[in-house]
């Protein structure tokens, strides 16, 4: 990205709680938390270590980050829940999500917290630019049919559903409940905050693939995401969801 990203001063950043779920990014995961805390250290950074077998973990952990573990690999929604366990013991107002492989560039969390700050959003979603050489093709193809089909069940435009770089504010984690797992979880959360009216909105990030490996299995979570939009569909129909507190 050629834009500079926005400066906050720390009293922004004290209410911004940052979850980075990690399964084997010993590779990466340090730089990753070290980016956050350059961008402020006032930020909490908890990395929740799905099971891992390597040294996950220990490099968060020395970056400066609190590592929570789960003794067996659950899923990334799986970490992700815990993550936002931790974030709901805190007085932080928002959460911060970003992958530990280094997909995401931790100085663009600032574009994130502009975006929620000036419009007032419940959800921010980083945004890619679907690029053929920037993205790979298969990555363009699937992006573009499931934010189309999350757009539509959703009834908002969502142009990058599958983003894993998101701001979620604090009612949103208290008041929207997701009852599928996996990778469609993201997706699900997305759908009933829309229809519950939550206002979404996306701020630019960088499009950034390298040697990273991807965990998604290539037959099994497409039929999961399909079997997944029919549910939503179905609970679009029967107008059913949690409301918000009071």
């Amino acid at each position: 990205m050629s834009d500079r990203a926005p400066a906050f001063p720390d009293d922004i950043y004290e209410s911004v709680f940052v979850v980075i779920p990690a399964y084997r990014a010993e590779a990466h995961v340090g730089e990753v938390v070290r980016g956050v805390l350059a961008v402020s250290r006032a930020m909490d950074v908890v990395v929740v270590d799905d099971g891992s077998a390597d040294a996950t973990g220990e490099r968060a952990r020395e970056a400066g980050a609190t590592v929570v573990r789960h003794e067996v690999n659950r899923g990334k929604w799986a970490a992700l829940e815990t993550g936002f366990g931790e974030f709901l013991k805190t007085a932080c107002r928002a959460v911060v999500t970003l992958d530990a492989d280094g997909q995401h560039s931790p100085a663009e969390i600032p574009n994130l917290v502009e975006a929620w700050i000036r419009e007032g959003a419940d959800i921010v979603i980083g945004t890619r630019k679907r690029e053929v050489g920037n993205m790979p093709f298969v990555r363009i193809l699937t992006n573009s049919i499931s934010s189309g089909l999350v757009s539509l069940v959703a009834g908002t435009t969502i142009r990058d559903s599958q983003s894993g770089f998101r701001l979620h504010s604090r009612r949103v984690i208290e008041n929207v409940e997701v009852k599928t797992g996996g990778y469609e979880a993201e997706s699900e959360i997305l759908v009933k905050a829309a229809r519950m009216g939550y206002k979404i909105a996306e701020a630019p990030i960088s499009t950034i693939y390298g040697e990273e490996t991807s965990h998604i299995h290539p037959l099994k979570v497409p039929a999961r995401f399909l079997g997944t939009i029919g549910k939503m569909i179905a609970w679009r129909l029967e107008g059913s969801g949690r409301k918000e507190k009071e």
